[in-house]
């Protein structure tokens, strides 16, 4: 599936202004990302319509919502995946691209239900499984930290 060139211009425009929004309306902004590794040891990863590279599957934790409930939330939507058990917490970044009060917490996740195949929408560009060894092009450098990080004992980073 593929977006026009005014659809994707819109997207982006629309996130910029609700970031925006996000930055002065709250106090501080927080956001789960899950590392969700399955037997065959691949990574599952998306690709968004709005910002480029390949990224962990995650989002904001919305007003009166949990961490565990925005990640499950934001999982069934993105990935098509439902958890199968707690997830352990990997880390807690602070994310200061994104603004000066944002900070994101990291799951891991080995247990799992695949719901259906991803399919590509307005959010999601694309969706998948990848071998840790080799990931796809243009997967982000805090991707590539954090699963440095969790896997291979790397010391963790504070920022995201």
């Amino acid at each position: 599936m593929s977006d026009s060139l005014p659809q994707r211009k819109a997207s982006r425009l629309l996130s910029r202004v609700l970031h925006t929004y996000w930055r002065f309306s709250r106090g501080m902004t927080l956001g789960v990302r899950a590392v969700v590794l399955d037997g065959q040891n691949r990574v599952f990863l998306i690709r968004h319509t709005y910002v480029s590279g390949w990224h962990l599957p995650g989002g904001g934790v919305e007003t009166g919502e949990t961490a565990l409930e925005a990640l499950e939330r934001e999982l069934r939507e993105e990935a098509c995946i439902a958890m199968d058990e707690p997830p352990a917490l990997a880390g807690v970044f602070f994310n200061r691209r994104a603004s000066r009060r944002d900070h994101v917490l990291v799951y891991l996740i080995r247990r799992f239900t695949v719901l259906a195949v991803k399919k590509p929408d307005r959010e999601i560009a694309e969706a998948g499984f990848f071998p840790l060894d080799r990931l796809p092009e243009g997967t982000t450098a805090a991707t590539r930290n954090r699963l440095a990080e969790i896997l291979e004992g790397r010391v963790p980073s504070p920022d995201w």
